[in-house]
């Protein structure tokens, strides 16, 4: 009969200093349990380890995320507002070139030059519903800065016709010759002879005025006659150049003399009654390239 076998434990000796020792018996899969449940804590331990670590890098990644999102935000908002202040510079420059056009083309008009056209209507383009269509803020200021130089370019070829124009305005003949008197007791035109039957032609209009009124001239020019000019009596003639000149007659005195050069509002004599003449008035004629023409057109 074979032997009988125990099964197998472990005994453990405690010994104590002074005392007999004990003993303690464990089966043995004691041990192992022990072995197998501090390795497990263990490799629990290093697994949490590993996952706070891995945490603690995605936080940091986080808060830098963050940290870059944040001047992005920033640095958006910058942008957004550096663009609004463009656009507003880019409309204002638009409504200055349309602003330096119009004048422009003002000076033009009275040179007698075509009207140009540089700045693009407000909805050219086509936006829906007649809106105006947004450029980009680049394009709107190089067409900005290319139309200062057309614009530049056309000011400099309208000033010599606006100053030849402005010559001519300033000699064309215009207003009354007598300064806060409009009454007028004789128009252009046939009228009837004021010495006798019939009918005559009156080749200028007459200005009712008191004895030694002064007479100004209506226009720049150069006196060519001066002095005493049959029914006229004494007379004075302006010639104002481009086909324009007047005649001043009946004064009583002559303020001027033949190669004079007069400005607008220089006295040229003072209201008379010389010549063919029924009392004290102006008599007032305007010349245009040889012949009469009639002095109201030019009054107001």
């Amino acid at each position: 009969m074979p032997p009988r076998r125990h099964p197998v434990r472990y005994t453990l000796w405690l010994a104590r200093t002074g005392a007999a020792p004990k003993t303690l018996s464990l089966p043995v899969w004691v041990p192992v349990v022990l072995v197998l449940g501090l390795l497990g804590w263990s490799g629990l331990n290093l697994w949490l380890w590993q996952r706070t670590a891995e945490m603690r890098s995605l936080q940091i990644q986080l808060v830098s995320l963050s940290d870059q999102a944040r001047k992005l935000n920033n640095q958006l908002a910058a942008e957004r507002t550096r663009n609004n202040a463009l656009s507003q510079d880019a409309q204002k420059i638009l409504k200055q070139l349309q602003v330096l056009e119009n004048e422009i083309n003002t000076l033009r008009e009275r040179a007698g030059m075509p009207k140009i056209k540089l700045t693009p209507a407000r909805n050219e383009g086509g936006g829906r519903g007649g809106a105006p269509a947004s450029a980009a803020l680049e394009d709107v200021l190089r067409y900005a800065d290319q139309q200062t130089a057309a614009l530049a370019q056309k000011l400099g070829e309208v000033s010599p016709a606006l100053n030849e124009a402005l010559k001519r305005e300033a000699a064309m003949p215009y207003g009354y010759p007598i300064r806060g008197q409009s009454r007028i007791t004789s128009y252009f035109g046939y009228r009837r002879n004021p010495f006798g039957w019939g009918f005559e032609f009156h080749n200028g209009v007459d200005f009712s005025a008191s004895y030694g009124t002064p007479v100004q001239a209506t226009g720049a020019g150069v006196v060519v006659e001066a002095g005493w000019k049959g029914p006229f009596g004494l007379a004075v003639v302006v010639d104002h150049g481009y086909g324009y000149r007047t005649l001043y007659g009946h004064l009583s005195s002559i303020s001027v003399r033949v190669g004079q050069r007069l400005e607008r509002g220089d006295r040229v004599g003072l209201v008379g009654s010389t010549g063919r003449s029924t009392g004290p008035h102006l008599h007032y004629t305007i010349f245009r390239n040889g012949g009469e023409v009639n002095p109201g057109r030019y009054l107001d």
